[in-house]
């Protein structure tokens, strides 16, 4: 008999109760590893978004045209193009109506910038609260299995009147198998909830430091056109 084999017969001989837990945890575990990859995608390609939008924010091209372009897909952007298109498009709104009030356009479009931060770091930590969740129950809901299943085996036992290990050995290990399916589920979603959410960190710290310089590029344009403003 292949171990696979005596891992099923035990999951079948186990109590309702036991085979509903290791359901359970075996779901969670998918759930998390579904999860896991999906976010990893994500993550990965927002950091490379971000960093090929920021090499063309860079390079010198006038920002007017740069709006623009990200204007015609506006349903496609993410990240730092999201943040900059928010930003643009507040701060050309308010300065239309603003011109000789610059502080009055960039608390506006700070305002604007920080709202978008903050959404597309909620978006990105979707599905992180679960993993921590997962990675915090599964060995208490494998435990709680374990307790029953062994509960379960003693009290068949104590219906015999001579005890063997043999009687005693299938009931207990199909017992712990609910805790090590606990762990199983918890210790991947522990690992990878702290892996991505450092990923977080590094994207909304990229997000951060992108919006501040934005929005000074953005106020010496508003003060330049006071002082232009002012001239005429």
């Amino acid at each position: 008999m292949t171990a696979d084999i005596s891992i099923l017969d035990l999951f079948l001989q186990a109590s309702l109760l036991v085979k509903l837990v290791m359901l359970t945890l075996l779901g969670m575990s998918i759930a998390s590893w579904a999860m896991i990859i999906k976010r990893s995608k994500v993550l990965s390609q927002e950091s490379k978004s971000a960093e090929s939008f920021e090499d063309k924010f860079w390079s010198g091209t006038d920002l007017s045209l740069l709006y623009q372009k990200v204007k015609g897909r506006k349903d496609e952007i993410t990240g730092t193009e999201e943040i900059f298109y928010a930003g643009f498009t507040e701060f050309a709104r308010l300065r239309k109506s603003n011109a000789n009030s610059p502080d009055y356009v960039m608390e506006g479009t700070g305002r604007a910038m920080r709202v978008a931060v903050a959404r597309e770091v909620d978006e990105l930590e979707t599905s992180l609260p679960f993993l921590a969740t997962v990675g915090s129950i599964s060995p208490y809901i494998g435990l709680f299995g374990t307790v029953w299943g062994i509960m379960h085996a003693f009290i068949a036992l104590g219906e015999v009147k001579q005890a063997t290990l043999s009687m005693v050995a299938p009931g207990i290990a199909e017992a712990l198998i609910a805790t090590a399916m606990g762990l199983f589920a918890a210790i991947p979603a522990v690992m990878f909830y702290n892996r991505l959410s450092n990923k977080v960190s590094k994207l909304e710290h990229t997000y951060a430091t992108f919006s501040e310089e934005f929005h000074s590029i953005l106020h010496r344009q508003a003060m330049a056109g006071r002082d232009s403003a002012s001239k005429e």
